[in-house]
């Protein structure tokens, strides 16, 4: 875990203002984890019912979003933050987007949800879905929690799982379609559960985003791409090799 010195301001007001937009993603982390758990479940067991819940709830997501964004944009206007609350001001902003974006996957997912559909999985499908359900809401229950501790470590290991559920979606879109080729009349029904099976890879994709993010906040350096990715890992396991950037 790193210290930022966050909350260390002549102005008292300006402090809150921080801890106050960190408070608020962290509300908006919870709805949509909780959006990801109940269209996961609505998905394996088509509770049409839960599915629903999902969607309507999606209103209070972009709400949030978009409170949140005007009020970095005015702490930034009046308190023109350097460093790391800077960084901190961006992180959120970029966090918030990938967030709303995960909200919306777990709509996609939810939306797919019909009684047909759920007759339609085979059981060892339904199985595999279920098992990358719980891969993606690990991550993104770890990655909420790295955010709020500022843990690169715990970020590093989201990082590492996005690669397993990637694994997992490709075993899941083999089967599907190995599933359509024996029978073109379940074709329809098999893409509405593959397409499912990718708002869940793309929600294990955001909680990588946002790991980046937190690597930018605590180290001040981009790794959005491959290369620089991969070495969060190492960096985070050797804090002591990574130089701040006023060492730079």
């Amino acid at each position: 875990m790193e210290n930022l010195h966050l909350g260390q301001h002549i102005s008292q007001q300006f402090n809150e203002e921080l801890e106050e937009i960190r408070n608020k993603v962290l509300e908006m982390g919870g709805i949509v984890e909780d959006q990801v758990g109940r269209a996961v479940t609505a998905l394996v067991e088509g509770d049409m019912a839960l599915a629903r819940q999902v969607v309507a709830d999606d209103y209070r997501v972009n709400a949030l979003e978009v409170e949140i964004d005007e009020e970095c944009t005015r702490i930034v206007a009046r308190r023109q933050p350097a460093a790391s609350d800077l960084r901190l001001v961006m992180a959120v902003i970029k966090t918030i987007s990938d967030l709303e974006r995960i909200g919306d996957e777990a709509k996609r997912v939810a939306r797919m949800v019909e009684d047909e559909h759920a007759g339609a999985m085979a059981e060892d499908v339904r199985n595999e879905l279920e098992h990358m359900g719980d891969q993606v809401r690990e991550m993104l229950r770890m990655i909420l929690d790295a955010f709020a501790r500022t843990d690169v470590e715990t970020a590093a290991q989201v990082v590492e799982l996005d690669h397993r559920v990637d694994t997992k979606y490709v075993s899941i879109t083999r089967q599907l379609i190995t599933y359509m080729a024996q029978d073109p009349k379940n074709i329809p029904r098999v893409i509405n559960i593959l397409w499912a099976a990718r708002a869940m890879e793309r929600i294990g994709d955001r909680c990588g985003n946002i790991a980046e993010y937190l690597f930018y906040l605590v180290h001040g350096r981009d790794v959005r791409h491959p290369r620089s990715r991969q070495r969060v890992a190492e960096e985070s396991s050797n804090p002591d090799d990574v130089q701040s950037p006023t060492q730079r």
